[in-house]
């Protein structure tokens, strides 16, 4: 088994890139990707405890896009974590996310609600700060129960926290993937829809400009649905992929991958390893 979808404390995990590799070795697990928003800053931690641990690391990356009316999210893999570009192109995100930060903090601020921007670098003091942060600063100082209340009064989008912030159009996105020699892959489909000739039309003009896998496996894909996504991918050319979008103790109720029944077979990675191998020869 395999786990491709995992976030660490470089974003809005809960653990650190080894605490997840030594989680997965104990699990059994033969690869994982951690797949950080916006960041490639955990890939040489975690490299490092895959050697130690005997567990494989693919290098990840998850990047919110947009598409004229959908934002969503692509996940890169097998990519140059090194490359200058992406990097330089990942630290415009990560501004972008900085300054979104303090518009939030500043709205907040206007409701009545105690929170500093100095309390949130203290939640977060080594990775890339987002909404997670602010919502689990809010937990912490008891204005909310917890953090799916955070997100339904103040920070979702069309809540009086909620700030946009700079995010990549898709096909530039995967332009970007692709330069670094990596595969873009459509995160978690059943966030976007789940009405699949929706996702079918979307799929459509994502292969047109370069998708090359749909993440099929994931916990709240299952049934029915699992296997007209999995048609999907085969109709479209398309390489499967899947994780867990294991958080830590952010997200309780997910759990990393070979538990709960989330599944992912070693299968998944042979087949990215064909696909790599395909378009560098």
């Amino acid at each position: 088994m395999i786990d491709l979808h995992l976030h660490s404390t470089f974003s809005d995990g809960t653990f650190t890139p080894e605490q997840l590799v030594k989680m997965a070795s104990a699990a059994g697990l033969k690869a994982i990707s951690i797949t950080d928003h916006d960041t490639v800053d955990g890939t040489q931690e975690a490299a490092d405890a895959g050697a130690e641990f005997g567990v494989r690391i693919v290098p990840g990356v998850e990047l919110s896009v947009f598409l004229d009316d959908f934002n969503f999210h692509l996940l890169g893999y097998h990519f140059d974590w090194c490359d200058q570009t992406l990097n330089a192109k990942l630290k415009t995100l990560q501004a972008s996310r900085s300054r979104r930060n303090s518009v939030i903090i500043s709205k907040l601020q206007k409701l009545g609600l105690g929170i500093t921007e100095g309390e949130l670098q203290k939640i977060s003091s080594n990775g890339q700060t987002g909404r997670p942060h602010i919502a689990r600063l809010l937990v912490e100082k008891k204005i909310v129960k917890d953090i799916d209340q955070a997100f339904t009064l103040y920070l979702r989008k069309g809540k009086p926290g909620y700030a946009r912030r700079f995010i990549y159009h898709v096909e530039e996105a995967i332009s970007l993937i692709h330069e670094s020699g990596g595969c873009a892959v459509l995160a978690h489909p059943a966030q976007i829809s789940r009405s699949i000739p929706v996702l079918e039309d979307l799929l459509r003009h994502l292969k047109i400009v370069g998708l090359d896998g749909l993440e099929t496996y994931y916990p709240t894909q299952r049934g029915s649905f699992l296997k007209s996504l999995r048609r999907l991918a085969v109709s479209h050319g398309l390489i499967e992929t899947g994780g867990s979008d294991y958080h830590g103790d952010i997200r309780p109720d997910t759990a990393m991958a070979g538990k709960n029944n989330n599944v992912v077979p070693l299968t998944v990675l042979d087949q990215m390893d064909h696909h790599f191998h395909l378009n560098t020869q």
